[in-house]
């Protein structure tokens, strides 16, 4: 019995999708790279347009500068991003899209959250 009941505390300390268990079934492990709030946000914004410039993301996630290049350079580091940097004039441009490897990323991580959404209502 007592195993029983640490497996419960196991099973509660860790939250649903994170390598714990719901409903019996072990769930998948999250990916934590896309899972934070503004990588996320940046992998959909480029998987619903062919590429995005840094001050259209920056506008479209409502953030600063700095939060945006720290969050996209952790994507590319990873190749889930790609970013082209040019000139417009003397003014520079990043243009960033997603790479396949994101894209594979992404949809894992969102077969990972079906899996969870399914596992929770049953």
């Amino acid at each position: 019995m007592a195993k029983q009941n640490t497996a419960r505390k196991d099973a509660a300390a860790k939250p649903p999708g994170m390598g714990g268990v719901a409903g019996g079934k072990a769930l998948p492990e999250l990916d934590r790279l896309i899972h934070e709030r503004m990588r996320l946000g940046i992998v959909s914004a480029l998987a619903a347009n062919q590429s995005l410039a840094f001050n259209e993301l920056k506008k479209l996630l409502k953030t600063t500068d700095g939060n945006l290049s720290v969050h996209a350079r952790k994507l590319e580091d990873a190749n889930y991003i790609a970013g082209n940097k040019s000139f417009d004039g003397r003014i520079p441009k990043t243009e960033y899209r997603l790479t396949e490897t994101g894209r594979r990323a992404l949809e894992k991580y969102l077969d990972h959250m079906e899996a969870l959404i399914y596992a929770v209502r049953g």
